[in-house]
């Protein structure tokens, strides 16, 4: 009797298996149906070209997309205009998928092989048309998927405004609406296809702004006080500085207004500076020493001075629990192949890097490691230490090409962005059917983020209890 029970108890569990395995491979098949619908869908975004926080259109579009296929929107949450949840489904597990849509400044490129404007104040150098596109679409997936299997749960789409630079999804996390939130996962464009574990760079940045009297350059220079010396006496220091921190920090400016013509002393000077290092406590140190020089540069240059936080993200947790089953969906789905003419745009863009093209390294997946350095930040870090977090990354751009180019705009406005897109959502999808699948995933997540984080551990905010910066873009 006992052996017949385990005999039909064998049977049932192999019919599910089959049965959730193919339920994935009907999942995937309805994702390529629908893959020239999220194509024009990123295409449109990526036309928008919309800077953090003005990314009104684009937060729309998702909205809409996502509102068609039954998901519950909150439209504005953490006082941000362009940031919105779209929900489906009730109780646990909760996961969430994060997307992002802002554009960087100065970036305006065509969807050609060459450098070319399109006469715009922005451009999609990061991918981010991709980025909550394919989030948006792997949502819906999951969603198709719940609904065909009777799964209960919750499936979160976070849409996450100002990545770059504005910290949109700090505000998020702190106003508590990660704190239901069993697992997230997101992904981000790249030159390659990797599932491993990753890294990011705690950053702090900030407007230095300094405030002088005017006067005639040169008839009455005595009578003024330049506020672009004291722009220029602190960057002095802060680049003397530099000899005297730790060798993986990054420090980088910008000015942002020098005043306006030479004859006229200005009186109003700003400069615009990121602070980043793998530890954030190392970082608070670097900016707390930042602001001296600030102070210092006005008094010796009998200006005055102020300054506004503008971002601030932790470093990147990753939870190995969850990277290693986006790792082995990433490695199922697969890289993508070029066409021929997608292997003439790859030869042509490879010739801007000074590179020699290899069609072959878009089909492949970076072996799997738990060894990572940092070299950029996101803000996803924050979200890293609030819940469980794991992420991807697919060959949306040529090889080679570096975020925060003509030429990632270009190849992201072309088959080959959109191409990797889908993988990337396929990954998405299959990581979260893993999850909602296994209970003891969420279990072993959820212990590993406490182990790593440490008993004592306490959620601040880098940026302090600034509200968002939602015009840090004009």
């Amino acid at each position: 009797m006992n052996k017949l029970f385990i005999g039909v108890l064998i049977t049932i569990l192999h019919s599910s298996f089959v049965v959730a395995q193919s339920s994935k491979a009907e999942v995937l098949k309805k994702l390529d149906s629908k893959s020239s619908n999220y194509q024009e869908i990123a295409q449109n975004i990526w036309d928008f070209a919309e800077m953090g926080y003005q990314e009104e259109k684009s937060s729309v579009l998702l909205q809409k997309t996502l509102e068609k296929e039954k998901f519950t929107i909150k439209k504005g949450v953490a006082g941000i205009p362009t940031a919105f949840i779209a929900e489906y489904g009730s109780g646990s597990p909760v996961i969430a998928i994060l997307g992002e849509y802002d554009a960087l400044p100065g970036l305006s490129q065509k969807a050609v092989s060459h450098k070319e404007s399109l006469g715009k104040t922005a451009g999609h150098a990061c991918g981010h048309h991709l980025f909550g596109t394919a989030s948006t679409a792997a949502a819906i997936a999951v969603k198709d998927w719940m609904v065909a299997n009777k799964v209960k749960g919750t499936v979160r789409f976070y849409g996450c405004p100002a990545e770059e630079g504005g910290s949109g999804k700090v505000y998020m996390v702190r106003e508590g609406l990660f704190d239901d939130v069993d697992i997230a996962l997101h992904w981000h464009p790249n030159n390659a296809n990797a599932a491993s574990a990753g890294a990011a760079l705690a950053n702090k940045s900030a407007k230095f702004r300094f405030y002088g009297i005017s006067a005639h350059a040169a008839a009455a220079p005595e009578k003024g006080r330049s506020a672009l010396d004291g722009v220029e006496s602190m960057n002095m220091m802060v680049n003397l500085m530099r000899e005297h921190v730790p060798q993986e920090s990054r420090i980088h400016y910008v000015i942002t207004d020098g005043g306006k013509a030479p004859n006229v002393v200005p009186d109003f000077a700003e400069v615009y500076y990121y602070v980043r290092h793998n530890q954030r406590d190392v970082v608070i140190d670097i900016f707390d020493r930042l602001v001296k020089t600030a102070e210092g540069a006005a008094l010796g240059t009998g200006t005055t001075m102020d300054y506004e936080m503008i971002g601030g993200t932790h470093e990147l947790l990753p939870n190995l629990t969850l990277q290693k089953i986006m790792h082995d969906n990433l490695t199922e789905v697969g890289g993508i192949t070029y066409t021929d003419e997608e292997k003439k745009f790859g030869e042509e863009i490879s010739k801007s890097l000074n590179l020699k093209f290899d069609a072959t390294e878009p089909m492949q997946i970076k072996p799997y490691t738990t060894e990572a350095k940092a070299f950029g930040s996101t803000d996803v870090g924050d979200v890293s230490f609030t819940v469980p977090t794991a992420g991807l990354s697919t060959a949306t751009w040529v090889p080679g090409t570096s975020a925060h180019s003509w030429q990632a705009v270009a190849a992201g406005g072309t088959t080959i962005g959109y191409k990797a897109m889908m993988n990337a959502a396929k990954t998405l999808t299959l990581t979260a059917i893993d999850v909602f699948s296994n209970p003891d995933i969420v279990v072993k997540a959820k212990k590993e983020l406490e182990e790593k984080r440490g008993a004592d551990f306490k959620y601040i905010p880098l940026l302090g209890d600034r509200q968002p910066a939602l015009d840090y873009r004009n």
